[in-house]
């Protein structure tokens, strides 16, 4: 067969044959009478494994190696090509991410363009202040788009910067929560936190949604988080977590703080202070975990706090019942009267 059949029947062109022949891939192994290059079925055979391996992404050169070394093993290879490509796909994914952020912001002119772009590379800088002025301080007054905000506070480690991405989301207005939900379902618990602290400090059903579902979330810290900020709206779906996080003694104090601020609502009063109350009498609790839930009643409306603590002034545990008699002092000598007149 003449190498413009093998051309048309194979769909490597006759150019490519022709190099394949000069780097002693695919060699023709016959002549006709006139001297014309003519491929037999063996040539054939070897141009498509030729082009079997340059589909799973090997070099020509690799190529020939694989073809004519008895010891070549394809399986370091393989495990190469494998880690080349995913790389490569990394790469495509943020590429694609970049320019769907790009184009999010539809711009006029290529001006445009190039500040996004230059915004994106300071929010990518390895500097935490860098990357914070970028957020307060935009260059030449240009707004961060939401959806570079979003992804930034998904990935951002540094506190300060963390904080002022989310300051930023919710001045951004728009679809914040939408654009951090799939943050929340994330493989990684870092980002899951990082999308539920963003979403805590935002409000609309879209926002309790949310947060309503982290609430199951299998990580004690995205549970909790949730918790703080669903029982900071007044949800009572947050109690036995909260209740959870001072037995715990994870965010305790802030979780006694929300407890207590929810049980001024007379509704959510008696499950609260069962719940405590159940807790301290639980067989076996630690002295730790005991003190840390009288601890909490102290956040706890005076009425209902005491009818718990005055028991506890004969307490077994002497820690316990100091504490327990400290508190009944304070709570039932009320609010400090204001001064008289002089």
């Amino acid at each position: 067969m003449l190498i413009g059949d093998v051309a048309r029947r194979s769909g490597v062109s006759a150019r490519m044959l022709r190099h394949y022949e000069t780097l002693g891939l695919v060699r023709p192994t016959g002549r006709t009478v006139g001297g014309y290059r003519e491929y037999r079925d063996e040539d054939i055979r070897r141009i498509f494994h030729v082009e079997s391996l340059r589909s799973l992404g090997l070099s020509l050169r690799q190529v020939g190696r694989a073809l004519e070394d008895p010891d070549f093993t394809p399986s370091a290879l393989v495990g190469d090509l494998i880690r080349w490509t995913e790389d490569r796909l990394e790469r495509d994914r943020e590429l694609l991410e970049r320019l769907h952020t790009v184009d999010a912001t539809t711009p006029s002119g290529w001006p445009d363009v190039l500040r996004i772009v230059e915004l994106m590379q300071r929010l990518d800088s390895p500097s935490a202040s860098r990357r914070q002025q970028a957020v307060l301080a935009p260059a030449e007054d240009v707004p961060v788009p939401l959806e570079l905000l979003a992804a930034a506070v998904l990935t951002e480690s540094d506190p300060n910067v963390a904080g002022a991405l989310r300051w930023a989301l919710v001045r951004a207005g728009g679809d914040a929560v939408a654009s951090l939900a799939p943050g929340a379902r994330s493989d990684d618990v870092d980002v899951r936190l990082r999308a539920v602290r963003a979403i805590a400090v935002m409000t609309g059903p879209e926002a309790d949604a949310v947060l309503a579902d982290a609430l199951g979330d299998p990580a004690v810290t995205v549970r909790g988080r949730a918790a703080l900020a669903m029982g900071s709206r007044g949800s009572a779906a947050a109690v036995p977590m909260l209740v959870a996080m001072v037995v715990e003694g994870t965010s305790d104090v802030e979780a006694a703080e929300v407890l207590g601020t929810l049980a001024l609502d007379p509704a959510a009063a008696d499950p609260i202070m069962a719940a405590l109350a159940g807790e301290l009498a639980a067989p076996g609790a630690a002295p730790a975990v005991r003190m840390r839930l009288v601890q909490a009643l102290a956040e706890m409306p005076a009425p209902a706090a005491l009818a718990v603590l005055r028991p506890l002034v004969h307490d077994g545990d002497r820690a316990v019942a100091l504490t327990a008699a400290a508190l009944v002092g304070v709570l039932d000598s009320g609010p400090p009267s204001s001064p008289g007149p002089a």
